[in-house]
């Protein structure tokens, strides 16, 4: 049986103090895989359903084939998985601002092992999502290149921030400026680990042609009863 606790890594980061540990659920009997930002619980294995549907609504909601898409936040990797597990998508973008969880991909320490290092269609980047957004867009070496589709998971919710510094991005102006990334009818989805907020579906209403939210309701094994997350998509002008 698994230790009942332990720190798998600890670094300083500049945005605070960074930790993954694995604890055994004596209840439930399995592993939990904790990411902790500080005393903020980052992402933990025991609820990964709406990251998931993240990954498979932002696919779903693309046209075509040969897809080209961005996730901001990598965390243990369930966004970007379920993206990787569409044959659709030929080319996977995932921004990271925290180099360690990078290297705890890489060093197959997660769950996911290395299943997301091993896959040719996926490149890992470290950097700023949101100054990127802002800036020259997402792909390094060649700026200004739109995708089919651009999936955050970094912040709990659009007014839950880890971070002072994402803000604007969460306002039309901001939206406006990542919009400019997107292909013709592309898409941009959005995890919050809160229930629709009409406020911040209106500033993307504000920002694209066309924006929804889609619940997803889940059971929670700490307590026993459902619990709702959202995934907020929007689509750009199809040109």
């Amino acid at each position: 049986m698994s230790a009942f606790f332990e720190e798998l890594d600890y670094c300083p980061t500049p945005i605070g103090a960074l930790s993954l540990r694995r604890r055994r659920d004596l209840r439930l009997g399995v592993d939990v895989w904790e990411i902790m930002l500080g005393q903020d619980f980052l992402m933990t294995s025991h609820f990964t359903a709406s990251e998931v549907a993240l990954g498979r609504l932002g696919v779903a909601a693309c046209q075509g084939e040969n897809l080209e898409i961005v996730v901001g936040g990598l965390g243990l990797g369930y966004t970007a998985g379920a993206v990787l597990s569409a044959s659709r998508v030929t080319d996977l973008r995932v921004i990271e601002y925290l180099a360690p969880v990078i290297e705890w991909h890489e060093n197959g320490i997660l769950p996911m092992g290395t299943r997301l290092i091993d896959d040719l269609r996926c490149r890992m980047t470290e950097g700023d999502f949101f100054a990127m957004a802002a800036g020259d867009g997402f792909d390094p070496g060649n700026p200004g290149r739109r995708f089919d589709a651009i999936l955050a998971d970094i912040d709990h919710a659009p007014d839950h921030l880890l971070d002072e510094r994402s803000d604007s991005f969460y306002h039309p102006e901001g939206l406006r400026a990542l919009k400019r990334y997107l292909k013709p009818g592309g898409v941009f989805g959005l995890w919050s680990d809160k229930v629709t907020d009409q406020r911040f579906l209106d500033r993307l209403r504000a920002a694209f042609p066309e924006a929804w939210a889609e619940p997803v309701t889940f059971d929670n094994p700490l307590t026993g009863k459902p619990f709702t997350q959202t995934v907020y998509l929007a689509r750009a002008d199809k040109e």
